[in-house]
């Protein structure tokens, strides 16, 4: 389902500055460094937003604490909805990382399972794993600032448009769709690292939210410095914590 909610307000949030004397690398994969979480799955429900977030504020948390803990997406489905969210039928990523901000943080998913449905709010403030202290937008379309935050920060929440039957059905190698938008966003990822292929084709490591039977073991590679392709670089930020 691809329900990311677009609104017309201009990103008034901190900015990403790319870091002086920092090369950027060939390739990363914050995998590897144990910053990113199973993949899930969102079912029958338009939380996408709600797995972009807590994505990347588990890479933060867990690069901060050296302990990788999953976080509570229903927790963000059932009580952010003050913050311009709806729930299954869509949100955004900027107003959920100032929700937990706001409330003082984010439960565990142990603690609050997800449930691919609306229900009622049920946050407890015994359970809380991480907070948000504030966030950075990335600057729009700037692929080159994408892959320098990707570089150096941790895992990137992004949103592509992803209404495309190729999408829906990618299996394998570099995706790439010639009536992508670079505005009309319809859906949320977290970008975990980029690459290269032997072919020398570019692409950004991408984790979706669609089990592991999705794509490449639940991952996508997005074609990368490619005329930011399908908006991967539009609309993508992190957590600080």
């Amino acid at each position: 389902m691809n329900t990311l909610k677009i609104n017309d307000q201009k990103r008034k949030n901190k900015k990403f500055d790319i870091p002086s004397n920092i090369v950027l690398p060939s390739s990363v994969d914050w995998r590897t460094k144990g910053y990113v979480t199973p993949v899930k799955n969102q079912g029958q429900c338009g939380s996408c937003w709600a797995f972009s977030t807590t994505g990347s504020l588990e890479g933060q948390h867990a690069k901060i604490s050296k302990n990788l803990i999953s976080l509570s997406e229903q927790q963000l489905v059932d009580c952010s909805t003050n913050y311009g969210n709806y729930g299954c039928e869509g949100g955004l990523i900027d107003p959920s990382f100032q929700y937990i901000k706001d409330n003082n943080g984010i439960d565990s998913e142990d603690s609050y399972p997800y449930e691919a449905k609306d229900s009622n709010c049920r946050f407890n403030i015994k359970n809380v794993v991480t907070n948000v202290t504030d966030f950075v937008d990335i600057k729009s379309q700037s692929e080159i600032d994408l892959q320098y935050a990707l570089a150096t920060v941790g895992p990137i929440a992004v949103a592509i448009d992803a209404n495309h039957d190729s999408f829906r059905f990618y299996s394998s190698g570099v995706y790439s769709e010639a009536s992508c938008s670079t505005t009309l966003l319809d859906f949320s990822l977290l970008a975990v690292g980029y690459d290269t292929t032997k072919d020398n084709l570019d692409y950004y490591i991408l984790k979706n939210q669609w089990t592991t039977k999705w794509g490449n073991q639940g991952y996508v590679w997005m074609s990368r410095n490619k005329d930011n392709q399908c908006g991967i670089a539009t609309m993508a930020s992190y957590p600080l914590v």
